[in-house]
């Protein structure tokens, strides 16, 4: 509800992901079910490139946020071009190394929404956010 609070960046990062979840979910689910082609390895390279450049663009948003959120959005971006290099070029050990980048951004984002809710909650910084 980033939006009822005047939050541009909150409002377009929120449904913006939102919206790469499902279409990411009906890329690789659709042709299971027979509803269309298995998507080639360089659509999907290029479909992630195009994620990667939006995340970068809203990486610069963060730039005078707190350093947490900065992290976050970096690592993102950082995330989204290893998965499109991994699907460019098949390997299995980019693929493996952009598993663990995932894993380090997804706990830095799990992080900053548990600080974000326990610092307001409490009215002072229990888990510091820079």
């Amino acid at each position: 509800m980033e939006f009822k609070k005047g939050n541009t960046f909150g409002t377009t990062a929120f449904t913006s992901y939102g919206l790469f979840w499902l279409t990411l979910v009906a890329l690789i689910v659709m042709p299971k079910l027979g509803y269309a082609d298995p998507t080639p390895h360089s659509f999907m390279g290029w479909y992630l490139v195009m994620w990667g450049l939006f995340t970068l663009f809203m990486f610069m948003g963060t730039l005078k946020a707190n350093t947490v959120l900065k992290f976050v959005f970096f690592s993102l971006t950082v995330l989204f071009f290893m998965l499109a290099a991994r699907d460019f070029t098949g390997s299995e050990f980019i693929g493996t190394l952009a598993g663990w980048e995932g894993i380090v951004c997804g706990a830095s984002a799990f992080y900053l929404a548990m600080a974000e809710v326990l610092n307001e909650q409490y009215g002072r910084t229990v888990l510091p956010i820079g």
